[in-house]
């Protein structure tokens, strides 16, 4: 199954030989408007982080921009199927889109040496997604911090400070969209989707006599 990104589907195209299978972000603006979303699940503020529904209903996420130089963005969404992905954008990284990346993710219970990202760009803004195994969203949400190293490089040290809390309402959002009827939400969107924004424009259909 393809993971899905909080803004759009995400196409699982590059498998690295460690075999973590990463999403990568397509045309989709990772800065959309978070009315954009889920419309059964309110976006919410949890110890300074965001939660959100991802606008296809099958999983949520929570983010963070940081104020620092190029407004670091984390983002870690959650699947109904228990998959996860991480995203962390720099406006001042000159990563490629789709770039292969090796890079280690250090939290307070847990290292990640040599982890294979994939490089992505969006809203003015370069910078790496990948997966990690199901106990990646508990090791984040018990950690004060985590930190990045593209070898002995550093990446990134943010401050996961209210990250319990929000994992805590992240995976209340994931069993919310679980428990919606199955084709619930892909009907709505069909049924919207098909309606024309003017169905009057170009004098379609025929004229009725009266």
């Amino acid at each position: 199954m393809a993971t899905s990104h909080p803004f759009g589907p995400l196409s699982a195209t590059l498998r690295p030989e460690s075999a973590l299978t990463v999403a990568v972000l397509g045309a989709a603006a990772l800065f959309a408007s978070t009315q954009a979303v889920a419309r059964d699940y309110t976006t919410r503020d949890v110890g300074g982080w965001t939660v959100a529904a991802s606008r296809d209903g099958e999983g949520c996420f929570v983010t963070r921009e940081f104020d620092r130089t190029g407004h670091t963005t984390l983002l870690l969404g959650l699947e109904v199927d228990g998959t996860n992905h991480l995203t962390v954008l720099n406006a001042n990284w000159s990563i490629e889109p789709k770039e292969r990346l090796e890079l280690t993710f250090r939290l307070a219970k847990g290292s990640f040496p040599k982890h294979f990202a994939v490089g992505l760009a969006s809203a003015g803004k370069q910078g790496f997604v990948t997966n990690f195994g199901a106990k990646f969203p508990n090791l984040f949400a018990a950690s004060p911090s985590l930190d990045i190293f593209r070898g002995d490089v550093p990446v990134e040290r943010l401050n996961l400070t209210g990250s319990g809390a929000a994992v805590a309402e992240l995976r209340r959002c994931v069993e919310a969209q679980r428990e919606k009827p199955a084709g619930k939400a892909a009907a709505e969107e069909r049924s919207s989707g098909s309606i024309p924004l003017d169905p009057f424009a170009g004098g379609s259909g025929r004229k009725l006599r009266w």
